[in-house]
């Protein structure tokens, strides 16, 4: 894997992270949080569908590594109302 398709897949996860806050209403820190929940919701959201039997809906392949979109974007939004739900509001 290149430099190059290193940062393509952490704006991919980041995109992916940052749809997740919005949809679910919760949004703390910056690039560096939405990158990080995009990763997180991409293993969840792989392991739940994994686990239901579902299919890989969309995935986009980078340096021969296969990102679930949709799936990413569903643990994501799962992880992030966890994350809310748990944490106190100021």
């Amino acid at each position: 894997m290149t430099i190059l398709e290193f940062f393509l897949l952490l704006f991919i996860a980041g995109i992916c992270g940052s749809i997740g806050q919005s949809i679910a209403g919760y949004s703390r820190g910056g690039c560096v949080v939405s990158i990080a929940v995009g990763f997180i919701g991409a293993l969840l959201g792989s392991w739940l569908s994994g686990e239901l039997g579902l299919p890989e809906l969309f995935n986009v392949t980078v340096g021969g590594n296969q990102f679930p979109i949709i799936w990413s974007i569903i643990g994501s939004i799962i992880f992030v109302t966890v994350i809310g739900l748990l944490t106190k509001r100021r």
